[in-house]
């Protein structure tokens, strides 16, 4: 069974930093790519960033230059590197996979369990 957990949020104040975590465990042959969304209170979920099996990435125009994505391909991890954190940052994040390739097949949509990062002015 392929699973994402994800983690590292927190309360941090304005200006403040996190980096969170989102770790593949499982039988993977490959991850295509992985997102990382959030939701803030009464808004819909959104797009925040992506990086390919190849290392590219890309960012949502909000959070350019503020949030990094990267990874560790022998810990099958990736995160997300939160800079010069503002209110409206506040957010439930989330990783997500569109496609994983496992023994038993290809996994669509996977994703975490959310992490809560609050930042307080």
């Amino acid at each position: 069974q392929v699973q994402l957990a994800d983690s590292g949020g927190g309360s941090v104040q304005f200006g403040g930093s996190l980096t969170l975590s989102c770790a593949a465990s499982g039988i993977i042959f490959s991850i295509n790519a992985i997102e990382w969304h959030r939701q803030a209170p009464g808004k819909e979920r959104e797009f925040v960033a992506q990086m390919s099996s190849g290392g590219s990435t890309s960012y949502a125009d909000s959070v350019k230059g503020r949030f990094t994505i990267s990874r560790d391909n022998a810990k099958n991890t990736w995160y997300l590197r939160m800079k010069s954190l503002k209110p409206e940052h506040t957010a439930v994040y989330y990783c997500n996979a569109p496609a994983i390739e496992t023994q038993k097949g290809v996994v669509y949509d996977s994703w975490g369990q959310g992490t809560q990062v609050t930042v307080s002015s």
